[in-house]
C-alpha cells in the first residue's frame, strides 16, 4: 500500500490527542503539530527569541522557557497577536513535520495532527481529513477541567478557531467523541479499517461519519 497522508483535526477539547494515540496503537505514524510547536519555541531556538521580541519578556518563565498560559492570555484575546504568533511558529512546524514524514516507512499511514488545519487552509494537502467532533458544551467542560479556566476563557478559545460547521465541511471522515473512551476506541478501530482500505483520494460522495450522530452533509 502506498503511503497514505491523513490530516487529523478538531476543535479544542474535542479529543484529537486521544484519537491520535489510538491510531498510533494501531500502527499509524503520528506527527503532532502541537509537539512540534513546542519544539519550535524551545529554549535557545530562533522561534523563542522571535516570540520574546514580539510579546516581551513577560511570556518567559524565570528558567527561560515559554510561559504558555501567559502567552495564551494574550493571543486568545487579540486576533492580530494570534496571527503574529502563527507567523512565527507555523513555518517551522511545517518544516519539522515534513522532516518527520520523510523518515516514515514508504507504506506507512501517516497522521498529521493539526489543530488549525482548516483555519490555515491545509485540508487539500491530504489524502483524507479526519475531524474529531464533540458538541460545544462538551468541549467547554473539557477545556475548563483540563486548563483550569472559567467558562468565558474557554469560550474565547473556542471562538479563536473556525466554526464546527466549517470543520465538518472539510472532513472526509468524522469521529464523534461525545461519549467515553471505550466507545471512542470502537469508533477509531472502524476508522482505522476505513483508512487502511483508503485508495488514496477522498470519497467524492461526502464524509464518512464514524459516530452515532446524524451530522449535516
Amino acid at each position: 500500500m502506498p503511503r497514505l497522508r491523513v490530516g487529523l483535526t478538531g476543535g479544542i477539547g474535542s479529543g484529537k490527542s486521544t484519537v491520535a494515540r489510538l491510531l498510533a496503537e494501531n500502527g499509524a505514524v503520528v506527527i503532532d503539530a502541537d509537539e512540534l510547536a513546542r519544539e519550535a519555541v524551545a529554549p535557545g531556538t530562533p522561534g523563542l527569541r522571535a516570540v520574546e521580541s514580539r510579546f516581551g519578556p513577560g511570556v518567559l518563565r524565570a528558567d527561560g522557557t515559554l510561559d504558555r498560559p501567559a502567552l495564551g492570555r494574550i493571543v486568545f484575546a487579540d486576533e492580530a497577536a494570534r496571527r503574529d504568533l502563527n507567523a512565527i511558529v507555523h513555518p517551522e512546524v511545517r518544516r519539522l513535520a515534513a522532516e518527520r514524514e520523510r523518515l516514515a516507512p514508504r507504506d506507512a499511514l501517516v497522521v498529521h495532527v493539526i489543530p488549525l488545519l482548516v483555519e490555515t487552509g491545509q485540508q487539500g494537502g491530504f489524502d483524507a481529513v479526519v475531524v474529531v467532533d464533540a458538541p460545544e458544551d462538551v468541549q467547554l467542560s473539557r477545556v475548563m477541567a483540563r486548563d483550569g479556566v472559567d467558562a468565558d476563557a474557554a469560550r474565547s478559545r473556542l471562538r479563536a478557531q473556525c466554526s464546527r460547521a466549517e470543520r465538518l465541511a472539510a472532513a472526509t471522515h468524522v469521529v464523534d467523541n461525545s461519549g467515553g473512551e471505550d466507545l471512542l476506541r470502537q469508533r477509531v478501530e472502524r476508522l482505522w479499517a476505513q483508512l487502511s482500505a483508503e485508495p488514496g483520494t477522498p470519497d467524492a460522495g461526502g464524509p464518512d461519519f464514524v459516530s452515532g450522530h446524524n451530522y449535516p452533509r
